[in-house]
């Protein structure tokens, strides 16, 4: 093998891949050709996007595995290609009646005419993809993107090299580059990606980098949409089966183990039941995954950054006066795996309580009274998900009215994301803005307002000198005087 040779290779093609802003110009060209594609063209875009991501399933299952250096490839099957394949065959089954023209209504000064919203794409979109979910949380804002017509750049996460790679090679092959482009590279590239003028920026990520796109994005009036997560509280009221609701919230959180932006990141819970849930929730992971070490169900952290952050935020609650409850053998070396920790005796001081945590460790927090964990949740910043566990049809409602968040599951954890037809997004610090559902095909489109009249204009009748009596009686029965 010819080292220098290869060498010089690399670096050719290095200097040969288009920058970000070649990019962006390549696409913008591009869609000023073809500004309103027809539904059977973007039909056959989402088509061609199902076949190329089916036609290399496992290789993708392969790469994520690969990148976490255990990720379980039956969850890639449930969090990654089953939102994916199904969001698809959702968007190809909807659009054609999305793309239709709104008619509106013409008030009595504007007769005769006609007035309608018809969607039309934007142009360019850029996306920003976290390493948690990256085939998800790239393919969902870009077949949204493409369902309404426009062209995307997919700035894929560092810590995924494997996956991007070889979604970077996959959509290559499916897709010109006037169309859709993976990006690949370090911070520095998402850097230079938020700050090119796109018609708009989709960003999935924490709440930190979420405001350094925003104030990228402001420079160029670009507007964001921003799936940011934070601290999603989970209630569980006294009428709940416990051991059920442990189950449930068990699955929730150690799914990707807890690298999820909507995983229950606390639970308030009755006090005279709190011991009572820190046991049956460790029952229920040791059910779901025996020998969590060697079971290959049970993913990994990501990188040795985020295992050594998690393992501080446990260390320093600690410190500081916190209760760590785990399974046996949670401190046995297993790569990066992590073994759940349910955290009780914390305090708002302690980190664990002010950051999203990102992993598999769960702090516990007592209440007396349902409006007690009600003030405890408004008191913080707005999560992206709440949990609600009732029977209660009137107490259910009675949360829903008194909390804000993006979305809520009642009596389970975060399934809400999987129906298409709801919105998926954020308030306030965690988020604005929906990809999802018929929301997110009218974020990335252009609603413009169209009026239509023909040869008879009534509005002359409203037109200046006002002095005529015609005049003075016309404006006195549209204005109501």
């Amino acid at each position: 093998m010819n080292i220098q040779s290869d060498t010089l290779v690399a670096e050719e093609a290095v200097q040969a891949a288009p920058s970000v802003a070649d990019i962006l110009k390549l696409q913008r060209e591009a869609f000023l050709r073809d500004q309103y594609p027809s539904f059977e063209e973007r039909r056959e875009r989402l088509l061609t996007l199902k076949n190329a991501l089916t036609e290399n399933r496992e290789a993708f299952k392969k790469a994520l595995d690969e990148d976490f250096n255990g990720r379980a490839y039956t969850e890639t099957e449930i969090a990654e290609f089953y939102p994916i394949l199904e969001g698809i065959k959702y968007q190809l089954k909807h659009l054609k009646r999305w793309m239709k023209p709104s008619k509106r209504h013409v008030s009595m000064m504007m007769q005769p005419a006609k007035a309608r919203v018809i969607y039309q794409p934007l142009g360019t979109v850029g996306i920003l993809v976290p390493f948690n979910y990256p085939l998800m949380l790239s393919i969902g804002p870009l077949m949204t993107a493409l369902a309404a017509g426009n062209r995307a750049a997919v700035k894929m996460s560092e810590f995924t090299p494997a996956t991007s790679r070889l979604l970077a090679e996959v959509l290559g092959k499916a897709f010109p580059k006037d169309l859709v482009c993976v990006v690949e590279g370090d911070a520095q590239v998402a850097t230079e990606f938020s700050s090119q003028p796109w018609d708009h920026l989709v960003f999935t990520g924490s709440t930190a980098v979420g405001r350094h796109v925003m104030r990228a994005a402001a420079d160029n009036l670009t507007p964001v949409t921003l799936e940011l997560g934070g601290k999603s509280p989970t209630i569980i009221d006294r009428d709940f089966p416990l051991e059920e609701a442990a189950d449930r919230i068990c699955f929730g959180k150690s799914l990707n183990a807890g690298q999820t932006c909507i995983a229950p990141d606390y639970v308030l819970v009755p006090r005279e039941k709190r011991d009572a849930f820190v046991s049956a929730y460790l029952a229920a992971f040791e059910r779901m995954y025996p020998r969590w070490q060697e079971n290959k169900d049970y993913s990994s952290i990501i990188n040795d950054r985020h295992f050594a952050r998690l393992n501080g935020l446990l260390k320093s609650a600690g410190e500081q006066g916190a209760q760590a409850h785990s399974v046996p053998d949670a401190n046995v070396e297993a790569g990066r795996k992590l073994a759940p920790h349910v955290l009780t005796e914390v305090t708002d001081d302690m980190a664990v309580m002010q950051e999203e945590i990102f992993g598999p460790l769960l702090p516990v927090i007592a209440y007396d009274e349902l409006e007690d964990a009600l003030e405890f949740v408004r008191a913080r910043a707005r999560p992206l998900a709440l949990y609600y566990f009732s029977n209660d049809k009137a107490k259910q409602e009675h949360v829903l009215h008194q909390t804000h968040s993006g979305g809520v599951s009642i009596n389970d954890c975060v399934m809400h994301v999987a129906i298409d037809d709801l919105p998926f997004g954020g308030i306030g610090p965690s988020g604005m803005g929906h990809y999802h559902g018929p929301e997110g095909f009218k974020t990335l489109s252009k609603a413009k307002s169209v009026l239509s009249k023909g040869g008879f204009n009534s509005t002359k009748f409203i037109y200046p000198p006002y002095t005529t009596a015609l005049k003075r009686f016309v404006l006195k029965t549209l204005l109501g005087r």
